[in-house]
């Protein structure tokens, strides 16, 4: 039986419609409902607090919603807790339903910094007396702990054959204990403070019983995963959906294949592709998109490069650890949306001692036409600099797209 076809435009359509980007942002204030909406809609944001532009979480809302009060996603998060912390993507913003779903993978959580767990296993009384602590104190942060009686100096000497980062490892090592304990689902964030620092708890404290104490076996939890991971692509391949909750794929696999029997996905071609894409049953496939945004270098949208790739035709990488002699487009180059293509590529800094937006570099692709996308951007860049407070936006002349947005770009108003 031959499969249904997809063209690759169509591809684009269907899953962009499930990231968001078949309505038009709100026209008035946008509230916490909006946001809630966006992250249910995701199935999660993940966490990047590098703060060349904005984090790079509160820009995946921005691209969706337009301008609105970070707070309200702190309010949903560590307030309401609609929401909380999980390792799911990366480190992630989940709903506190998806806690139970990641269990499994608790159990078998690796610590960070690399090799840090050999520390745990021969220091079992100042792992345990971290979690006591916070039992008894309530809230607390890494600097609220003392390290081990000399264990800095010592494991400076050993990791580094050096002892002048002594100052580095005592911070590291309660903060990593209590990375250790939240990534195993003893400890979640409580809170935030405002240098993005944060507050553990125990668990318990922290989700609504009848999420922290549910027991779902891996397979259900694997399913119900992918089953998310399906409805936020729309359409998309096994190694895209698996990638969505990082779950090794062939672990993916049998699950995907309960979920097409079941009838919550179902096989299909897509135009171009050598492997077989999974159409969610809820997808929907809009006649044309009119989306305009930038998107976060972690975006769901793009994250997976490969998938960028055979979606978009678009191969991107994330420059921030490359060398700035061998970077190719720039430091932190956010991808422009325009209707269903991804048309350009835009590097960005927030200049805050100057007040200004800078386009450090703007290169167009070659399918698209400058100035069209140069008047788009425009409104895209006075947008995002009046929502981060930024009174001017500057033009380099780096890229093919430079001269042109340069002409166009209006400054925008000061608040």
């Amino acid at each position: 039986m031959s499969r249904e076809s997809l063209s690759l435009s169509e591809a684009r359509r269907i899953a962009l419609a499930a990231q968001g980007f078949d309505r038009r942002r709100p026209r008035g204030r946008v509230g916490v409902a909006h946001i809630r909406r966006i992250i249910r809609q995701l199935g999660l944001l993940q966490i990047d607090y590098v703060n060349v532009l904005t984090p790079a979480h509160y820009q995946v809302l921005f691209s969706r919603l337009g301008p609105y009060q970070k707070a309200h996603l702190h309010q949903l998060v560590y307030r309401r807790r609609e929401f909380t912390e999980q390792w799911a993507h990366e480190a992630s913003i989940v709903p506190v339903e998806i806690w139970p779903l990641l269990r499994h993978r608790m159990e078998t959580h690796r610590v960070r910094p690399y090799g840090f767990e050999s520390f745990l296993e021969q220091n079992p009384g100042y792992v345990n007396w971290v979690l006591e602590e916070v039992r008894a104190r309530g809230p607390v942060t890494a600097d609220d702990l003392p390290e081990p009686d000399g264990m800095a100096r010592r494991l400076a000497h050993a990791w580094f054959g050096t002892k002048s980062r002594d100052d580095f490892l005592r911070c590291v090592i309660p903060r990593a204990v209590l990375e250790a304990h939240f990534g195993r689902g003893r400890l979640a964030v409580a809170d935030r403070r405002p240098n993005f620092s944060r507050t553990y708890d125990l668990a318990e404290r922290v989700l609504p019983p009848e999420h922290h104490g549910l027991q779902v076996s891996r397979a259900d939890a694997q399913r119900e995963l992918l089953r998310l991971a399906a409805r936020a692509h729309g359409v998309a391949a096994a190694s895209d959906l698996a990638d969505y909750y990082r779950m090794p794929i062939r672990e993916a696999r049998p699950r995907l294949a309960e979920l097409v029997e079941a009838g919550e996905v179902r096989e299909v071609q897509i135009e171009g592709w050598r492997e077989p894409a999974y159409l969610h049953r809820e997808a929907r496939l809009p006649r044309r998109l009119d989306a305009c945004a930038l998107l976060a270098p972690f975006d769901p949208v793009i994250w997976y490069r490969p998938r960028a790739a055979r979606l978009f035709d678009f191969d991107y990488r994330v420059e921030i650890f490359v060398p700035q002699e061998k970077r190719k487009w720039g430091y932190y180059v956010l991808p422009f949306l325009l209707g269903e293509r991804l048309v350009a590529r835009v590097d960005l800094k927030a200049d805050r001692a100057a007040n200004s937006l800078l386009v450090l570099a703007a290169h167009v692709e070659s399918h698209a036409q400058a100035g069209v996308v140069a008047d788009a951007l425009r409104g895209e860049l006075r947008q995002m600099a009046l929502w981060l407070s930024l009174e001017s936006i500057q033009i380099d002349k780096r890229g093919n797209l430079a001269r042109s947005l340069a002409r166009s770009v209006v400054m925008p108003e000061t608040r």
